[in-house]
């Protein structure tokens, strides 16, 4: 019996549904439908990484080259239907999934001409013990194998996690990151062009406090991606 055949047998018997609309996924098809895929509300940031809402949100704040997301996220849309299930879910495989899909396509805008590596946001280690896995770091493993843009670990570590950004308010977002990463590894990076990469951006106060640790490193330039951005 071949591969298909059990494949099929394993649908009829655990059918697998999408995570956007809950469809049954079709055999070809992974954790997302290809409805659902052709519905996400794309940014189109790429076509303008400098003066796009997201790259606004570093002006006068990080020096960052660029700075773009695949996608608006907003409540309970296709996007924040999938990151809640990459995160909270047990799905670190979708982030994967997604990493590929977004590198894919923001490659037709050359978004990732000139980065020398990609450095998902990590988790402290008591968040990472409770989810098993860093949503970013799958994110990063799909755009790296879209790109084939090698991911530094360790170089930034965050050292605590004190509360989900989620429910506060936009002026607590900030103090809420202030010196939770530590510059660990600088010489792995010194020179290069960092990708920072993210799921999700809303006042980009997570990727400022990590990019200003970042940018300590003796001639370093950083860009920033994120999966979601946060539509007001």
């Amino acid at each position: 019996m071949n591969t298909m055949f059990f494949k099929r047998l394993f649908d009829l018997l655990a059918p697998r549904c999408c995570c956007g609309c809950g469809a049954r996924l079709a055999l070809t098809e992974q954790y997302v439908c290809t409805s659902c895929l052709l519905s996400v509300p794309r940014t189109g940031f790429a076509s303008d990484p400098y003066e796009n809402p997201m790259a606004k949100l570093y002006y006068g704040r990080l020096p960052v080259e660029r700075a773009a997301a695949w996608a608006f996220y907003s409540p309970d849309n296709i996007s924040s239907r999938m990151v809640k299930t990459l995160k909270y879910h047990g799905q670190p495989a979708l982030g994967d999934l997604l990493g590929r899909i977004m590198g894919a396509e923001l490659q037709k805008h050359h978004f990732f001409d000139g980065i020398d590596v990609l450095m998902p946001i990590p988790l402290a280690p008591t968040r990472l013990h409770e989810r098993g896995y860093n949503q970013s770091r799958h994110i990063a493993q799909g755009l790296s194998l879209a790109t084939g843009i090698p991911i530094a670990d360790g170089v930034v570590v965050r050292t605590e996690f004190k509360g989900s950004q989620t429910r506060l308010a936009h002026a607590d977002r900030q103090k809420n990151v202030d010196d939770v990463f530590l510059l660990k590894a600088p010489d792995a990076v010194a020179g290069s062009h960092v990708l920072i990469v993210d799921d999700v951006v809303t006042t980009g106060a997570t990727t400022m406090s990590f990019g200003r640790e970042l940018l300590k490193i003796n001639d370093v330039k950083a860009s920033i991606l994120a999966l979601t951005f946060t539509k007001d």
